[in-house]
């Protein structure tokens, strides 16, 4: 029986990189055997002409569809709303930029038909072209979140990967509004077969991933997949309790012994401010947990889909 695949491609202001994109995965799916591709392109509120061209695309090739949002919901967002929509027995998730290159999709596809994996995913072997600071802390941030969390995320892993149709149903299921996609596909397990190449550069336009929101993302990473932040905190909670028990005593003691007053304000003045910025630090800590369960319980539609030309769309989730 011949099998499907649907290609995920989330989209922010990609209107000079995706004709070109197009352009090479359709040299690439000319080269697959028995397997029916789909183009799922999803618009995450493009301030461009994203929209336009994606409705070109779909007026001249039947194997085009898309999804518009109503705004700017994220790119988690866009991936979620392909894997709730995407039908094909195999399902891949690429960015338009080229960054994932389509070459890499026959061989992906060799290896699942194989039988021995549920998932190809790709990972990057060199970061050539990227910043040295943003080199440095991607690598920190990957060694973090493996040793505090359950997810399994490789150094260098990309969102560029090839699954069976059981794992992303199982991505589904985890309908959480506060949404990780690297540690959610660690998370849940599978099979997983780790692809490596070169880094590519951008074909066209500029990253819309800044050091500050690659940051944030990276918070949002380890406050999704971890409760280490809340433990520290409870531990330097404990140990400053305990500092300030032995600092009470030693006064009372030195008091009592020699009669001599505590000197020095400057010294007392540093471990009010040490004492107070622990305390804020603790808590920000917790607002970040109480943030995050304060989305969720909201249940607030993870994107809303404002223009589509595929009819059983589901619009809002």
């Amino acid at each position: 029986m011949k099998k499907s695949m649907t290609l995920i491609v989330p989209c922010y202001n990609e209107e000079e990189s995706l004709p070109l994109f197009y352009r090479a995965v359709c040299d690439v799916i000319a080269t697959i055997e028995d397997c029916d591709v789909t183009l799922l392109l999803v618009n995450d509120g493009s301030r461009d002409g994203t929209l336009s061209v994606m409705r070109d695309l779909a007026s001249r090739d039947s194997r085009v569809r898309y999804l518009s949002f109503s705004r700017n919901f994220g790119k988690e967002a866009a991936m979620y709303a392909g894997f709730c929509n995407a039908k094909g027995d195999y399902v891949a998730v690429m960015d338009a930029d080229m960054q994932d290159p389509p070459s890499l999709l026959p061989q992906m596809l060799d290896i699942l038909e194989s039988g021995e994996y549920d998932s190809v995913a790709t990972r990057r072997v060199t970061r050539e072209g990227e910043p040295p600071i943003r080199s440095l802390f991607a690598r920190l941030f990957y060694r973090i979140i493996n040793r505090i969390s359950d997810a399994d995320i490789v150094d260098g892993a990309r969102d560029f990967r090839l699954m069976r149709r059981e794992m992303v149903d199982a991505i589904v299921a985890m309908c959480e509004y506060n949404r990780f996609s690297k540690g959610i596909f660690g998370w849940i397990g599978f099979r997983t077969y780790w692809l490596p190449y070169k880094n590519v550069e951008r074909v066209a336009g500029e990253t819309k991933w800044s050091f500050f929101k690659l940051f944030k993302y990276s918070i949002e990473g380890i406050v999704n997949f971890s409760q280490a932040p809340l433990s520290i905190a409870s531990l330097m909670g404990l140990i400053l309790t305990v500092a300030s028990f032995a600092a009470i005593l030693f006064v009372v003691v030195r008091r009592l012994l020699f009669g001599d007053p505590v000197a020095g304000w400057a010294s007392t003045i540093c471990v009010i401010l040490l004492m107070g910025g622990l305390q804020l630090l603790c808590l920000g800590i917790v607002g970040q947990y109480l943030a995050k369960t304060y989305l969720e319980v909201k249940r607030r539609p993870h994107y809303i889909i404002a223009e589509t030309n595929d009819e059983s769309a589901q619009r809002v989730h």
